[in-house]
């Protein structure tokens, strides 16, 4: 008998609250995925408020990023949810 956890389709405010925020339901709903008792699903352009939202706030004194693409795609690839278009 084949197994396969639920799988949840996150918008992109909860993707957002989820990484965020480590209170919310959300972020515990990824740390299940990250266990394997669920499957997480988001769309492609909930990734790219991700990650307009990093690069548009996290930066140095001098004004610049502070996350390269290189870690920007670590990051996404770190995360157990699967991004669809």
């Amino acid at each position: 008998m084949d197994w396969k956890p639920r799988g949840v389709l996150l918008d992109t405010k909860s993707l957002v609250r989820g990484i965020f925020d480590a209170s919310s339901d959300e972020a515990l709903l990824i740390g299940a995925a990250a266990y394997g008792k669920v499957e997480l699903f988001a769309h492609s352009k909930s990734w790219n408020a991700i990650l307009w939202l990093v690069m548009s706030t996290l930066k140095d004194e001098s004004g610049t990023a502070v996350y390269s693409g290189e870690k920007l795609g670590e990051l996404r690839e770190s995360l157990p949810i699967v991004f669809t278009s």
